[in-house]
């Protein structure tokens, strides 16, 4: 057996381990990535097999930590679920790993109008759905957002509603 024989057999172990030791991947992600260097599918599915046998790869660790991240982030719960079923894991499932976390949605949303606006209080009716419309794009709850929206166009600013 040649040298590049034996590299052959467990490349697709080793790769998926490469890029695990780097960050969590979710195991559609994994498969992709392998996919697109161009290894054999049952070879990846079986390294795949053994990683998660180990625990080395983990949908549910992966999930937590892109809820934990994405929150972290400034993005609500639509976008973070819509994020998670792009890696694989179903709606029911990103919503509850999005419930372990137990975010404060008013919280986060006023921290992201700071970090988008500052302390400026909205001038007019404009103003204030120029703010609603970023926040929804970045996939928080309309009843959220218009509550918060609501209290930070009748403080003089947004740090009087905290």
């Amino acid at each position: 057996m040649s040298k590049s024989d034996r590299k052959d057999r467990g490349d697709a172990y080793n790769r998926a381990l490469a890029l695990l030791v780097r960050r969590e991947h979710s195991a559609r992600e994994l498969k992709s990535k392998l996919a697109q260097r161009g290894l054999d599918v049952d070879e990846s599915a079986a390294a795949l097999a053994k990683l998660q046998s180990k625990d080395f790869q983990s949908d549910a660790r992966f999930g937590e930590m892109l809820v934990r991240t994405r929150l972290e982030g400034g993005y609500g719960a639509r976008w973070i679920v819509a994020e998670l079923r792009t890696h694989g894991i179903d709606e029911s499932r990103a919503h509850a790993l999005i419930e372990e976390a137990r975010p404060d949605w008013p919280d986060l949303i006023r921290r992201q109008l700071r970090r988008r606006y500052g302390t400026k209080r909205s001038k007019d009716f404009v103003e204030r759905n120029k703010r609603a419309a970023f926040l929804l794009r970045r996939g928080f709850d309309a009843a959220a957002v218009k509550l918060v929206i609501d209290e930070s166009g009748m403080a003089e600013s947004v740090d009087e509603v905290d």
